[in-house]
């Protein structure tokens, strides 16, 4: 009987939730505007409660899954009493209204967080964050409640199977990949708080600053691992072997990472000299904002694509508004109190200050670009006037430029002085790395590959300007000091995670390179026996073979691959045929290496015993996502800096300029 009422129990759970987060939005703002301490006190049990209840109604949505409560309507579109028990565990989030309540409970998640760790901060500051949290919350679960019920019920007819989980999110990329990417989304909830809250308090000094850097850290490398895995597992699922394809929900998913990265970098020269202040908001309104952008996009029926769940124009239009309430308000808000925010700090063209200044600049021209080439073509449906489509060529043309002029100041910007620099300083601090660039990115792919590539060339000189003034700058400092190990230690964990971002982008823009213009590819017709060469690996087909898996049949072909050495090695791929709704799948074979993919995609069965098999060279393409978690690991690490576990202390002026400059992690 019990097992029965398990969706009555989550949503009602969801009501209680929702009427926590009312609470949690309302009283401690309150409180804080008339200065009540117990008002104010109300938002630490909320936040909890609010976690608590939605755990619980997430946990029943996941057990009507498991227990294949096809009553439930969610469960019966989406899942299937053939379908493994870790797809069905999956599933939860791989719809709409699942996506949405598991986005609620990592909110709520982060609000807990954020509740639980600011015990040190000033009361009013703390209630204002948690505030803020529960109106966002607050939208959610109406959202949830109101449009996107987890828990309706097909009563009385109750189908006897479900109707099964798109194929394509039946993989483990489905696993992995939402969860990371909507803690990053999620994630800078916490940043917007901090933000809202400081306008309302009035208090846009440097400490506040402290305070969100930590937040924005995780919050961004959570959504750099999302990114990647998206990358990884569009890259082996949908058998094209490519890697991005600027479709417009990988979009939404990129414009808060490149305004994310501009936060970063500006609340590093806020916190340190006190100067952005404004700006520093202002990035922190809107990198939330793309982030609800993202799910306005996705959820709203407006793109068909597989990572799109919803087709309900009252969804869209319920997103669409929260959406703008949230934008519209807290630009209200700012144009209110940020001009009353006054600073002198001041500094010379030729500092880190105005590299970083001009790095942001570069960052939010790259996310306006790629806002417009992805909102101008539903603009155009929406007013009636045609469908267009903006493609690669569009992104590439405009977007590959701009990376190039951030790059160029991104070798610059970490070893610069802070406030002003004698431009013979800086000239001596990277004209030996600037030429070594040159030189080492000339020559490499000669070395490399078997023809010189200009594209290639360019990458490899822009990667290595990145990092050989950086790895410069570490050992002139070490080796200042007594021993090179003591001097090693004089930097923070800030500093070092600075470096393994800086190093990651290095990693990515050599990837991109090598494998944009190095890919090679054959289609080709193989039967048993046949053969095939290509970049120095002969494929032999050597049979095709039938296996049914859980809830599909498989076609596969049993292919051996040869090196010029000798040693050979077997690849599997498949075309699968899903039971429950039909549809075909094909299943890529890999094999992976740091430097290079070996990929192999079957076609379609051309009727005489032969298949059309796709073979790929990938050099590496690997780097693409190792670049990705050096960076993650970057953010991560600089969150670890002792600073951040120490209690923050007012400060009446701002940092001084001899401070080290290792000490920011910008």
């Amino acid at each position: 009987m019990l097992t029965k009422m398990i969706p009555e129990i989550g949503h009602f759970a969801l009501i209680i939730a929702l009427l926590m987060a009312l609470v949690q939005a309302v009283v401690p703002l309150a409180g804080a505007a008339t200065r009540r301490p117990l008002w104010m006190a109300y938002g630490r049990p909320m936040a909890v409660g609010q976690f608590v209840f939605i755990g619980i109604a997430y946990a029943c949505l996941t057990a009507s899954y498991m227990l294949d409560d096809f009553s439930v309507a969610n469960v019966a579109n989406n899942s299937n009493s053939m379908l493994p028990w870790y797809y069905k565990f999956s599933a939860v989030w791989g719809n709409h209204e699942g996506s949405v309540l598991l986005w609620s409970l990592m909110l709520a998640g982060w609000g807990l967080m954020a509740s639980l760790c600011s015990r040190n901060l000033p009361r009013d500051m703390v209630a204002r964050v948690i505030g803020v949290l529960g109106v966002i919350g607050s939208g959610f679960l109406l959202f949830v409640l109101i449009t996107s019920n987890p828990f309706s019920r097909l009563l009385p007819n109750v189908p006897q199977d479900g109707a099964d989980l798109n194929p394509l999110l039946q993989d483990f990329g489905l696993v992995v990949h939402p969860p990371m990417l909507y803690m990053g989304y999620v994630g800078f909830s916490v940043v917007f708080a901090f933000a809202i809250a400081a306008l309302l308090g009035g208090r846009l000094d440097a400490a506040w600053t402290r305070w969100a850097r930590p937040w924005t850290n995780i919050a961004w490398a959570f959504l750099t691992v999302g990114i990647a895995l998206g990358s990884w597992w569009a890259y082996y699922e949908l058998g094209w072997g490519g890697w991005w394809f600027w479709d417009p929900v990988e979009n939404a998913s990129l414009l808060p990472w490149l305004a994310g990265t501009a936060l970063i970098h500006s609340l590093a020269v806020t916190e340190k000299r006190g100067s952005f202040k404004s700006w520093t908001v202002l990035l922190a309104i809107a990198t939330f904002s793309l982030s609800l952008m993202g799910t306005f996009l996705v959820r709203s029926g407006v793109l068909t694509s597989v990572h799109a769940f919803a087709n309900d124009p009252a969804r869209g239009f319920f997103i669409l508004m929260l959406l703008a309430i949230t934008v519209t308000l807290s630009l209200l808000l700012f144009a209110l109190r940020a001009p009353k925010v006054s600073h002198k700090v001041g500094f010379n063209w030729l500092s880190r200050d105005s590299l970083l200044l001009i790095n942001n600049i570069v960052l939010v021209i790259m996310t306006v670009t790629i806002l417009l080439g992805t909102l101008y073509p539903l603009i155009l449906d929406a007013l009636g006037l045609g469908k267009i489509s903006v493609g690669p060529p569009y992104f590439n043309t405009l977007f590959v430029p701009l990376a190039i002029v951030m790059s160029l100041f991104m070798g610059l910007g970490p070893i610069a002085r802070w406030k002003q620099m004698p431009g013979r300083e800086l000239y001596s601090r990277v004209w030996l790395s600037g030429v070594a660039a040159l030189v080492l990115g000339a020559l490499i792919p000669v070395f490399y590959g078997p023809e010189w590539n200009a594209q290639v060339m360019l990458g490899m000189m822009l990667a290595l300007w990145i990092v050989l003034p950086l790895l410069r700058d570490i050992v002139v400092k070490a080796r200042s000091a007594k021993t090179f190990g003591r001097g090693l230690k004089k930097f923070s964990l800030a500093h070092w995670g600075m470096v393994l971002g800086h190093l990651g982008i290095a990693v990515t823009m050599v990837g991109v390179a090598v494998v944009s213009n190095g890919n090679i590819e054959r289609s080709v017709r193989m039967a048993p026996g046949d053969s095939a060469e290509m970049a120095g690996y002969t494929f032999t087909m050597q049979e095709f073979t039938e296996r049914r898996g859980p809830n599909y049949l498989a076609d596969t072909a049993v292919i051996r691959v040869e090196r010029e050495n000798g040693s050979s090695f077997m690849m599997r791929p498949e075309k699968r045929l899903y039971l429950a709704t039909g549809m075909p799948l094909t299943q890529v074979a890999l094999r992976a290496g740091f430097t290079r993919d070996l990929y192999v995609a079957m076609g379609e069965d051309l009727g005489d015993g032969s298949w059309a098999i796709r073979l790929q060279y990938k050099p590496l393409v690997r780097w693409l996502w190792l670049g990705g978690l050096l960076m993650a690991a970057g953010g991560l690490l600089a969150v670890a800096d002792k600073r951040y576990r120490r209690a923050p202390k007012r400060r009446r002026g701002v940092a001084s300029d001899t401070a080290s400059s290792q000490e920011a992690s910008g």
